[in-house]
């Protein structure tokens, strides 16, 4: 698209310096047939420069080529209007540019809204103290729970306060889907108050892209996807379904940030000797799952029964299960995981993740400040 792009504004900007030509007597340009008056003509000159810059931010990846765009399109379409029996057509390629700006504009709105949302998430996080975690704290949690946050190395560290990481991403968007789709996201994390916001850029075929954000906070759940990052095509909020549901993500998630399990929100009710079941409770929504582990202490699956989406009747068996573990940043997680739904038809497995950056407290204001 970005190619495409390019040649519509290329080819659209020289048109306008052949009206330039035609008004100093520079070149005849019979595509129009009516005098062009040396004040528009410089109008036609300034329109092609307006492009020229708009194609030299597009290309540099400028953020807000998009403005110069706008202005551009204005000034070319005056100049149409006023010779409109010979440059009407001129109109569809203002009309690709135009929608190309929008959509640029919409992008910049979304990433703002996201910045607000995490300046936000962390403003309490930020304020409160460091607390170092003992084995004595654990002594009450039940054993495969204790055995998994000793093994993860976090007694004798800083409780984790909020959490900045990134993610290699595949998906199906459907059972039926045979070809991954490659995608990067980001996810803020606060423990005190608990809340994510987690966002995505998806590229899909034929060019087209898809941004999406799953948000919980204050014990609501938000999932918003859009098309182009201005067409929306999920926004599911207000629903006791979508709060419970992101309420389970965020449980299932604390795998990345252990020390999140000793939150007085989340109690912990011991199953066997390698699993327990968590029960998180947080103004009002509340929601389950069940945290398996192997022999050593690591992670192994969480398993929930968890809404797909707020149409849901019922809820379906979701399984996040760890394909790889590593220590990041002195913590032991799982940095590989899949995803997957086991619905009527069958098992969907529909999310492969890989954590390729993580940042703990500090860590992350350190790169904020930076």
């Amino acid at each position: 698209m970005r190619i495409a792009l390019s040649i519509v504004i290329v080819i659209h900007g020289i048109i306008h310096v052949f009206g330039f030509l035609k008004a100093f007597g520079f070149s005849e340009f019979d595509a129009i047939s009516q005098p062009i008056s040396k004040t528009f003509g410089i109008l036609w000159l300034l329109a092609f420069l307006l492009f020229a810059v708009t194609l030299s931010l597009y290309l540099s990846y400028y953020r807000y080529w998009w403005i110069i765009a706008i202005f551009a399109v204005i000034l070319s379409q005056f100049l149409i209007i006023s010779y409109w029996s010979d440059s009407k057509f001129g109109t569809i390629f203002n009309l690709v540019i135009l929608v190309a700006a929008l959509i640029g504009f919409s992008t910049i709105s979304f990433q703002k809204k996201v910045t607000a949302e995490v300046s936000d998430l962390f403003a309490e996080s930020e304020k409160s103290g460091k607390i170092i975690l003992t084995e004595q704290m654990l002594k009450s949690f039940p054993h495969p729970v204790k055995k998994w946050l000793c093994n993860s190395g976090i007694p004798g560290n800083e409780i984790l306060q909020h959490v900045y990481l990134e993610q290699e991403i595949q998906m199906l968007m459907k059972p039926e889907q045979k070809d991954w789709m490659k995608a990067e996201a980001k996810q803020y994390f606060s423990v005190k108050p608990p809340a994510f916001n987690w966002t995505i850029d998806l590229n899909m075929k034929p060019g087209l892209k898809v941004v999406g954000r799953d948000r919980f906070e204050d014990g609501k759940g938000e999932m918003l996807i859009k098309l182009l990052s201005a067409i929306p095509m999920v926004n599911a909020k207000d629903s006791e379904k979508v709060d419970q549901a992101t309420l389970q993500r965020y449980l299932a998630e604390i795998v990345w940030f252990p020390s999140a399990a000793i939150s007085s929100y989340i109690s912990w009710e011991p199953i066997d000797d390698y699993s327990a079941n968590a029960i998180m409770n947080y103004k009002g929504t509340e929601g389950s799952g069940v945290f398996h582990f192997d022999e050593n202490g690591d992670f192994k699956k969480f398993v929930a029964m968890r809404y797909k989406d707020a149409s849901d009747a019922e809820p379906a068996e979701w399984t996040v299960t760890a394909i790889n573990t590593e220590v990041r940043n002195g913590i032991r997680i799982p940095v590989q995981s899949e995803v997957k739904w086991k619905l009527d038809e069958g098992e969907w497995t529909w999310l492969k993740l890989r954590i390729s950056d993580i940042k703990y407290n500090d860590q992350y204001l350190a790169s904020k400040r930076n």
